[in-house]
């Protein structure tokens, strides 16, 4: 005998449903007594996108069987950094670091930009990013929602743009990143760390007007690619200067950040 149950979603939530849905309360008929994540996510919610679930005025987690007449009221995370009280989302390490899948590659290098701890490589199959987001506790940032409904990911965030300056403000914003981030510290190839080198031991890699005209160099401990503050750091920071839209305030303290640091590239 097939069941009903009544589910309401709220806020970013709604950004999963189609527009009949959005704000609206939903019926979802099924058979048995499915858990309340499968209902979520046959809905089209990933779990990773949900902190609270009340059902009938209480609260539940993950494995509440679902019953006839269940009234559930489901939300998002409000503070990565100050769960809710009945939050069932894992508590995420600290500091927070991230895979991003193989859709993301320009967002991937943006965040290495800032510092931010990104795993990303471009032949990663889904399988293989569930996995190391596992073994290394690592946020998957994706525009794939079946990606995120996979059960080895504990956390996971589904950017709603398609536009990867507006993808790093959605991720700085949703995890509250300002605090963490360090420009220039990170490979933006590899996500190795940066540490100054001697320009003997590298110098058979410059090319000849960099001989002539730098002397202060660093080099990625990963994949030995060579950093030095010529154009292309003048070119990221007027890069940066884009995200000005998004953010201002922000964007002011990271520039100031960014002239700060005794680390260029």
């Amino acid at each position: 005998m097939e069941n009903a149950a009544v589910f309401r979603f709220y806020n970013s939530l709604n950004d999963f449903l189609s527009p009949a849905n959005k704000n609206c309360v939903i019926e979802y008929h099924f058979n048995g007594n499915p858990s309340i994540k499968d209902a979520i996510e046959a809905i089209g919610i990933p779990h990773t996108e949900v902190d609270e679930i009340v059902v009938n005025s209480l609260p539940v987690d993950f494995s509440y069987a679902l019953n006839a007449n269940d009234m559930a009221d489901v939300f998002p995370p409000i503070n990565i950094s100050s769960p809710s009280k009945h939050s069932i989302s894992p508590t995420l390490p600290l500091p927070i670091s991230f895979i991003a899948d193989v859709h993301a590659g320009k967002l991937a290098r943006q965040l290495r930009m800032w510092g931010i701890n990104t795993v990303y490589q471009n032949n990663f199959s889904n399988q293989q990013v569930a996995y190391i987001a596992e073994r290394e506790n690592r946020v998957v940032l994706t525009r794939d929602i079946g990606l995120l409904k996979q059960k080895k990911i504990k956390w996971g965030y589904w950017l709603r743009s398609q536009h990867v300056n507006e993808q790093l403000f959605e991720v700085v914003n949703r995890y509250n990143l300002a605090g963490s981030i360090r420009p220039f510290i990170r490979c933006i190839e590899c996500n190795g760390d940066i540490e100054p080198v001697q320009k003997e031991v590298i110098l058979l890699q410059l090319p000849p007007q960099t001989k002539e005209y730098f002397n202060e160099f660093y080099q990625c401990r990963g994949c030995r690619k060579v950093y030095w503050k010529g154009s292309h750091y003048e070119n990221m920071l007027e890069k940066m200067k884009t995200y000005n839209v998004c953010n201002k305030h922000l964007f002011a303290w990271l520039l100031w950040l960014c002239h700060s640091l005794v680390l260029q590239i």
